[in-house]
Parts: structure tokens; C-alpha cells; sequence
């Protein structure tokens, strides 16, 4: 974002614009879930987050498989000055993007706009010359092409997204909700995230490192769901929860809970966890009225230093700025994404 919309989003002016591009192709899936995150009203919020644009390169612009065609989005030009610009994604990976596409994105770039694409969008971005030295991911069938056609990028293949700051990239289909929901966490709070989430019924938070491919138990063997045993937890997040009293409720051992963590999260028991316990001491700073070590201890991460360390390894900011930001009074964007 640059600085003069970090101050008119301060000021309150405005809401932060967020800019969609569908080009020839475009799958309808990642299409609309930008539409349902950044463009569509929040009555159960009681304001709206973003200022959203459709824009295309053409007067028509033809879906993927001819699913349908776009006629009355704006123009390349209303992307001029969006703040964030997503790039959904479109299956032929192969074929080139309309040269108009790619200087929106170096435009947008240059300015510091913050660059977003789903699942295959990341070829547009790496087309364009912005993703060379930076971490990104795409679908796990195209990660290898990705690599091999822009060798400059530090592509991460087992990963539902990737957050490199002003560049952030997702996996497959639904990783596109997965970083829509870490975007609107960033900038809103995980309060408003998780509100999202809710209406989407989707998980409001899966971690960015999870497997894009996660292995699954065939019907026919012994249930090994992890969800009574997280929703357990969930409920106990304030008591001094260890592993082993994981392990103990799940009735195995703590390797067999490691293994399936890992089968089924993509994490283990212990980062599960403090996960858990970052998100609740978020979503109560976010109300605004309860102190630092009353929340330390309320989520079980023990002491205020102990908060301070975790949630400034998550967000980078410190309880009292985080609260500040992402406060009840809080309705816009008011700080650069880290």
C-alpha cells in the first residue's frame, strides 16, 4: 500500500480498494472467491471492509470453458489505483497474459500496491517480473512448471500460501479462501476474520505452512479424526495443556498424535496449540478491555511477556499496538503490510 492511501485509510476517508483482474480464462472458482471476501457487503459486521472492483482487459471477457462471459466489468484503468490487485487464475499456464495485464501489475507494483494471486495467478505475477527473488507457491501439479519456467523465484511447493510481505501467493482453489481470510485477519483482526469464516462456514484459520495435499484415512479404517480432540482443547485453551494430556484424551501415544497431526494438519500438537492460544489473546485484545496478563493467563500462554514474544512473532506488533490497531474502534487499515 503506499503512503498517501495509508493515511487517507487512517483518516477514514476510505475504505482500502481492492482491484480483481479476469482475464481471458479465468477460472470462475478463485473469481469468486475474491468476490464473496473483499467485494461483498458485511450487514453482520455493520460496515464494509473494502472499496472492490472487477476489472477486465476487454469489453467481454470469456470464463474458463466458455462457462460464461463478463460484460460489464470496468476497465484496466480502475485498477490504477487499487491498493491490493488480485490475479485469480486461469488453467492454461502455459499461454501468455495480455501485455495490458502484466503492466497493470508492474504499475501496481512499482507503486507499492500489494500483489495477491490465487492458485495459478502466480505465473501472471512471475510474467511480470515482480515475484524474482521472492517466495511464492501455486497448485501443487504446477509447482514444478512454475520453477522451471521462472527459476528466479524461490517457489515452496507444500504450502497453502505464502505472505511475503507486499506479495502474497496461495495454492489451489480453496487455499484462495485460506489467504483471503489471513489477508482480512491482517488488516481487520482475527475477530473480523473469524466473523467471515462463520459465514462462509469455512475454518477461520488454517496455518499458511499446512500441506496443500493432505493424506486421508480410506473409509474402511478405524476413525482417527482429530476434530473431538481439537474442539476438547479448544474449549480448554486456559488450562496448562501439554501434549501428553493431548495424547491422554485421544487415548495414544504422543507419537501416534504427532503422526496424525501431521497426516491431518500438516503441524504438530504443539504449534496446533500455541496457534490456538495466539488467536483467542487476539481476538480478545481486539474488544479492547481486559488486561495483558488477565489474557496471558485466560488463554494459557502463562505471562505477558510470554504474550508479548508470541503475538509479536505472528502480527510484529506488540499487545498495546495490536489492540490500538485492531481495537473495537478500529474500521480501517491503518498500518503498512508488514
Amino acid at each position: 500500500m503506499t503512503q498517501e492511501s495509508l493515511q487517507a485509510a487512517s483518516r477514514g476517508l476510505r475504505p482500502h480498494r481492492v482491484a480483481v483482474i479476469a482475464d481471458e480464462d479465468t477460472n470462475p472458482f478463485e473469481l469468486g472467491c475474491a468476490t464473496e471476501l473483499f467485494g461483498l457487503p458485511r450487514p453482520e459486521l455493520g460496515r464494509d471492509l473494502y472499496n472492490f472492483t472487477l476489472c477486465t482487459p476487454h469489453d467481454r471477457t470469456v470464463m474458463r470453458d466458455r462457462f460464461f462471459t463478463l460484460t460489464a466489468a470496468a476497465r484496466l484503468e480502475a485498477a490504477e489505483t487499487a491498493d491490493t490487485l488480485i490475479i485469480p487464475s486461469r488453467p492454461d499456464v502455459g499461454r501468455p497474459r495480455h501485455p495490458a495485464v502484466l503492466d497493470v501489475i508492474r504499475r501496481a507494483h512499482r507503486r507499492g500496491a500489494r500483489l495477491v494471486s490465487f492458485c495459478t495467478g502466480a505465473f501472471a505475477l512471475a510474467e511480470a517480473g515482480v515475484l524474482d527473488g521472492r517466495r511464492a507457491t501455486t497448485h501443487w501439479q504446477c509447482t514444478d512448471l512454475l520453477r522451471s519456467h521462472h527459476p528466479a523465484v524461490r517457489v515452496e511447493p507444500d504450502v497453502l500460501f505464502v505472505d511475503d510481505g507486499t506479495i502474497l501467493t496461495s495454492a489451489g482453489s480453496a487455499a484462495s479462501l485460506d489467504l483471503g481470510l489471513h489477508i482480512i485477519r491482517r488488516d481487520h483482526g482475527a475477530e473480523t476474520a473469524n466473523t467471515i469464516s462463520r459465514r462462509l462456514v469455512f475454518p477461520a484459520h488454517r496455518d499458511g505452512g499446512q500441506k496443500q495435499f493432505i493424506e486421508r484415512p480410506l473409509p474402511d479404517l478405524p476413525d482417527e479424526s482429530l476434530a473431538p480432540l481439537l474442539a476438547w482443547a479448544q474449549e480448554r485453551l486456559d488450562a496448562p495443556l501439554t501434549v501428553a494430556d493431548l495424547a491422554a484424551e485421544a487415548a495414544v501415544s504422543t507419537t501416534t498424535l504427532h503422526r496424525r497431526f501431521r497426516t491431518q494438519l500438516g503441524t504438530t500438537p504443539l504449534a496446533w496449540l500455541t496457534a490456538q492460544r495466539v488467536t483467542l489473546a487476539r481476538r480478545l485484545l481486539e474488544r479492547g478491555d481486559t488486561r495483558f496478563d488477565d489474557i496471558a493467563r485466560h488463554t494459557g500462554l502463562g505471562t505477558a511477556a510470554n504474550l508479548r514474544t508470541l503475538l509479536r512473532r505472528e502480527t510484529g506488533l506488540t499487545p498495546s499496538a495490536y489492540r490500538q490497531r485492531f481495537g473495537p474502534e478500529t474500521h480501517f487499515i491503518r498500518t503498512a503490510p508488514r
